[in-house]
C-alpha cells in the first residue's frame, strides 16, 4: 500500500500509511526499503533516478541517528523537493514558490543552479510550470531563486503599485559603476521587481541570467552602469550563442555613458523614479548598433608591450594625442582615485593633462608615424599637422563631445552627390555632408590636431575634428611605439598592424525622443 500511495494524490501523512497503519519509528532497513518502493514508483514514472537516492536517504534522516520519526519523516520531506514531486505532494501556494514537475528535455538544456548540462535519457530533471526554472534534482534543494509569476501575484495582493506592462526584463546592474549610486539602482530595482529579473555583476557575471532567459524569445536587456559594462554584457551574449539576441538598453551609472547619450538614455542616471525608466523601456525603439574587431599584430612578438585591453570597438578607437592624454589620465586616476571623485573634477584633470601635452607634443608629426589604409585604399594625410587619428563608430566621446560634428546639407546639383553608395570615401567636400549612423557598417576617421585642440573639445569648447574618411574597414601600420585606446582604455603599443573590420550588430534600445532634449544631455 505504500507503493500505490506514492503514485496517488494526497497529503504528506497518508503518504506514510502502510496496512498496520501509520509508523512512527522506522529503522534503517526498513527505510531502505521504502526508498526502494520510491525508486521503483520513480521509475515506472519515466524518472531518471541515478541521482535520487542519496537525496532522499540523506533528507529523510535529518539528524543522522540512525532512525527516522514521523516528524522526522515530513520535516525531511517537506523540505526535499524531488521528494515532494515523486509523492505528488500538493503544497499550499507561497509567495515565489515554483511549482515542479519531472521533465525530460529533447535538447541540451542546463541547470540554472549548477549550471551543467542535465544528461540522462529518461526525465532529467525539474521545472517550474510557472517560470520554467529548470534544476537537476539534487540541485532542487539548493535554490533560494523565487518564482516570478508567484511573487508578482503577492505583491499585487500587497497593494504594491506594478511596473508598466513591458516584455520581460533581464536587469544586469553593476554596483561599481557610480559608487553608491549603483548599490542604491540595485535595491531599488529588487523592491520593484522579482529577484529572478536583477543580476547583480559582481556575483557571477552575466552568464547566470542570460542562461536563465535563454528559454524565452522575446525579452529585453537594461544594463545598470557604464560604458564598459555595455561592452561586457554585449560580449556576452555573443559568447552565449542565444538562439535570440536580445536587446539592450542602458542605465546610465558610468562616468562618459557616451553609448547611452547616442542612444538618449541620458549622460548620467539623475536618482529619478525607476518606473519612468521602465516606462521608456516600453516605449523604447530597437537600434541596431555595428561593433567592430580590432587585430592588434606586433612587428616584433617578442617585444613586451602593455595588453590590448579589448579587442572590440563599440564606441571609438584612437591612437596618438587623444590617447596619451586618456593615458595620463588613467595612470593618475589609478594611483589618486579621490581626486576623481565627481565629472566636474574629471574635466579638468582632463584638461591639465591636455595642457601638458601640449608643451611636450610626444605625437606631434604623426604624419611620419603611421600609414592608414581604408579597404586598401591608402589615406594621404601628408599635407595634414595632425597630433592623433580618432576611429568613431557613434557620434559622442569623452562624455558628449561629437567629433564628426554637424553636416551639410548636400547640394544635389554638385557632383559630389553622385558619389555618395561609394565603398571608401575621402573627398573632403563630400565628407562635410555624410552625416554619421551607427548602423550602416561604416566607421568615421578623423583627424586631431594637438592636445589644445582635444583640451577645447573635451570642456566644450569646439565640437569636432578634421574629417577624413568613411570606410567598413581599415588598415593601420605603425613607425614608432605610440599610445593607443579602445572605448576609453588607454595602453602603449609597440610597432605593429592593426586590422579593423565589422563583427556584427548588437540590438540596442533608443529611448522615446521625449526622455532627453539631445545626445548631450548631463554632460
Amino acid at each position: 500500500s505504500c507503493y500505490f500511495s506514492i503514485l496517488e494524490d494526497g497529503q504528506p501523512r497518508e503518504k506514510l500509511e502502510c496496512e498496520n497503519g501509520p509508523f512512527f519509528i522506522i529503522s534503517l532497513i526498513t527505510l531502505d526499503r521504502i526508498i526502494a518502493q520510491m525508486m521503483r514508483a520513480a521509475e515506472y514514472l519515466g524518472w531518471d533516478v541515478t541521482e535520487l537516492r542519496p537525496d532522499l536517504m540523506g533528507a529523510i534522516d535529518v539528524d543522522g541517528s540512525g532512525s527516522v520519526n514521523l516528524d522526522e519523516w515530513i520535516k525531511g520531506g517537506m523540505n526535499n523537493v524531488p521528494l515532494l514531486v515523486l509523492l505528488g505532494l500538493k503544497m499550499t501556494e507561497r509567495d515565489g514558490q515554483h511549482s515542479w514537475r519531472m521533465k525530460h528535455f529533447n535538447k541540451p538544456t542546463y541547470c540554472n543552479v549548477c549550471q551543467g548540462m542535465l544528461l540522462g535519457l529518461a526525465k532529467q530533471g525539474l521545472c517550474c510550470t510557472y517560470c520554467k526554472y529548470t534544476v537537476h534534482s539534487q540541485c532542487a534543494n539548493k535554490t533560494a531563486e523565487q518564482c516570478p509569476p508567484t511573487f508578482v501575484r503577492s505583491k499585487k495582493e500587497l497593494g504594491i503599485v506594478p511596473v508598466p506592462d513591458i516584455h520581460p526584463l533581464l536587469v544586469f546592474v553593476n554596483p561599481k559603476s557610480g559608487g553608491k549610486q549603483g548599490e542604491r539602482v540595485l535595491r531599488k530595482f529588487q523592491y520593484l521587481l522579482n529577484p529572478r529579473q536583477i543580476y547583480n555583476l559582481r556575483n557571477g557575471g552575466p552568464v547566470p541570467g542570460l542562461n536563465f532567459f535563454r528559454s524565452l524569445h522575446d525579452y529585453r536587456i537594461l544594463v545598470c552602469g557604464g560604458d564598459g559594462t555595455v561592452g561586457w554584457i554585449l560580449d556576452a551574449i555573443d559568447k552565449a550563442e542565444l538562439p535570440v539576441r536580445p536587446p539592450v538598453a542602458i542605465l546610465p551609472l558610468g562616468t562618459g555613458n557616451d553609448l547611452a547619450r547616442c542612444l538618449r538614455w541620458g549622460g548620467g542616471y539623475d536618482g529619478s523614479d525607476l518606473r519612468d525608466v521602465l516606462k521608456d523601456i516600453a516605449g523604447s525603439v530597437l537600434a541596431p548598433m555595428d561593433r567592430w574587431t580590432v587585430q592588434v599584430i606586433p612587428d616584433d612578438p617578442t617585444e613586451d608591450g602593455d595588453p590590448v585591453p579589448y579587442p572590440i570597438i563599440n564606441n571609438y578607437f584612437s591612437i596618438g594625442v587623444d590617447a596619451s592624454i586618456a593615458h595620463r589620465f588613467h595612470h593618475m586616476r589609478e594611483k589618486h582615485p579621490h581626486k576623481f571623485s565627481s565629472r566636474v573634477k574629471n574635466k579638468l584633470w582632463y584638461f591639465e593633462f591636455a595642457t601638458s601635452e601640449t608643451i611636450s607634443a610626444s605625437c606631434k608629426n604623426l604624419k611620419d608615424c603611421l600609414t592608414i589604409e581604408c579597404c586598401g585604399v591608402p589615406l594621404d594625410i601628408t599635407s595634414l599637422s595632425l597630433e592623433g587619428i580618432a576611429v568613431v563608430n557613434i557620434p559622442s566621446m569623452h562624455g558628449g563631445s561629437n567629433l564628426w560634428g554637424e553636416s551639410k546639407k548636400a547640394d544635389k546639383s554638385s557632383h559630389h552627390a553622385l558619389d555618395k553608395s561609394a565603398e571608401v570615401i575621402t573627398d573632403r567636400e563630400l565628407l562635410k555632408t555624410r552625416s554619421q549612423d551607427m548602423s550602416d557598417k561604416r566607421l568615421e576617421v578623423l583627424g586631431l590636431e594637438g592636445a589644445m585642440e582635444m583640451g577645447q573639445i573635451y570642456t566644450g569648447l569646439k565640437s569636432a575634428g578634421l574629417r577624413l574618411a568613411q570606410t567598413p574597414q581599415i588598415t593601420i601600420k605603425t613607425l614608432k611605439p605610440l599610445p593607443m585606446q579602445i572605448d576609453g582604455e588607454p595602453w602603449m603599443q609597440p610597432l605593429c598592424t592593426i586590422h579593423i573590420t565589422h563583427k556584427n550588430q548588437a540590438n540596442m534600445l533608443m529611448a522615446p525622443p521625449s526622455k532627453r532634449s539631445g545626445f548631450f544631455h548631463l554632460k
